[in-house]
């Protein structure tokens, strides 16, 4: 898996482009699509939230009324087009007919995706000036896809980007994907919004099952600030034009594009962790001996969203006690008498029992960029991973004042 895109590292029969419709206050690119030459299989998850934007309402009818056959994704950032109310929902609608008649295919075919403030309405007639230029420009460029992939940017400071490839048969697979989020970001299927392309050739119905699977694996263990979006969309296309076979599941083919799709996807997942709204440092949380992968998750996931956990890490406090008090509050049995924890790689508890350590040693390793924490309960066979970042008062303030 690489992070560097070039030509050679995009699947084929993709092009990309990026405009600015004046959706962004500062006037920067903020409208952008991604489609594919030929119908395309696809796969998707959304947030979870009871709160739904207009554009996952939309995406969701169009991915079932299209059987799984798409063509692009129009996205725009800076409006989230999210309790709009009717107006909300027939923009989304326009977006997506405009596209689907300069792009030859049906509004079905079309994924629509938006990012940024809740509750104001979509300046629709910016989108729509836009349109021609964002269609007409499309390229199969690594450099209009990087110019994706900061168009649907935020508050990241920094664009999110990820590719792997691998042989099938003698011919080379590709995956690129592009990925927005750094705060509200607490995934109950994906991030905020997350495109995946391949020239892999795979079925609707398998290519959902894998994306399932590896969403568990990776945007659905990371978490900034506890908080899922009402936008959250993760998506992939997969048009077959590397000329492979197609996959078929359960062999060698279908586990190397699993592997593939799980290291773009984790990349881009750990990227957003590391672009978290503040943050300094990526913690990992691990939690090993668990009764089973469910428990082991949950306990994770505990410690991971914890503040006074992430605070403690903002000022590389080896406070261990707080990692504890959370797994014991997570819902899950274990004994408390049988866990052991270290810390960047120092054990500070043995059995249930405080051991002597180097504070101020500990303390310069969790001033480190990326940060273990083992958590062993030994009561069974499982392990699970979740990622987050440290809480500071950089978050704060870019959340305090992210309408005005």
């Amino acid at each position: 898996m690489k992070h560097a895109l070039s030509e050679s590292s995009l699947p084929r029969g993709f092009r990309f482009a990026a405009t600015a419709c004046g959706l962004k206050k500062t006037g920067a690119l903020d409208l952008a699509i991604l489609s594919s030459e030929v119908p395309a299989s696809a796969a998707a998850v959304f947030t979870q939230n009871l709160v739904v934007a207009a554009p996952v309402v939309i995406s969701r009818q169009h991915l079932k009324s299209s059987n799984g056959r798409m063509r692009a994704v129009i996205v725009n950032a800076g409006n989230a087009n999210c309790a709009t109310g009717a107006a909300g929902h027939a923009a989304a609608l326009r977006t997506v007919n405009e596209a689907a008649k300069r792009l030859n295919c049906q509004p079905q075919e079309l994924f629509v995706c938006s990012t940024g403030v809740i509750g104001v309405p979509l300046p629709l007639d910016k989108v729509l000036r836009a349109l021609p230029i964002v269609t007409r420009h499309q390229r199969p460029s690594a450099r209009s896809f990087a110019e994706l992939s900061l168009a649907i940017c935020t508050t990241d400071t920094r664009p999110k980007t990820a590719n792997a490839s691998f042989k099938m048969a003698g011919k080379r697979v590709h995956l690129v994907g592009c990925a927005k989020g750094a705060g509200m970001i607490h995934p109950n299927m994906a991030t905020m919004l997350a495109f995946v392309a391949t020239d892999a050739a795979i079925a609707p119905g398998l290519l959902q099952k894998t994306l399932h699977y590896v969403a568990s694996r990776t945007f659905n263990a990371i978490s900034v600030d506890g908080d899922t979006s009402t936008n959250d969309t993760l998506l992939v296309l997969a048009n077959g034009a590397a000329g492979a076979h197609s996959i078929k599941s359960d062999t060698s083919a279908h586990r190397a594009f699993l592997i593939a799709l799980e290291d773009v996807c984790r990349s881009l997942a750990l990227q957003i962790v590391a672009d978290g709204e503040g943050a300094q440092r990526v913690i990992e949380i691990e939690v090993r001996g668990a009764k089973s992968p469910a428990s082991a998750k949950r306990i994770a996931a505990t410690i991971a969203t914890s503040p006074l956990v992430k605070t403690a890490f903002a000022g590389a406090d080896p406070n261990w006690g707080r990692i504890f008090a959370a797994a014991g509050r997570s819902g899950e049995v274990f004994d408390p008498a049988k866990v052991d924890i270290r810390m960047a790689g120092v054990p500070v508890l043995r059995r249930g029992q405080p051991l002597n350590f180097n504070e101020r040693a500990a303390s310069n390793r969790l001033l480190a960029k990326h940060v273990p924490i083992v958590v062993d309960l030994h009561a069974g066979p499982a392990v699970a991973r979740y990622w987050t970042c440290d809480f500071t008062a950089e978050y704060v303030r870019v959340n305090a004042s992210y309408r005005t």
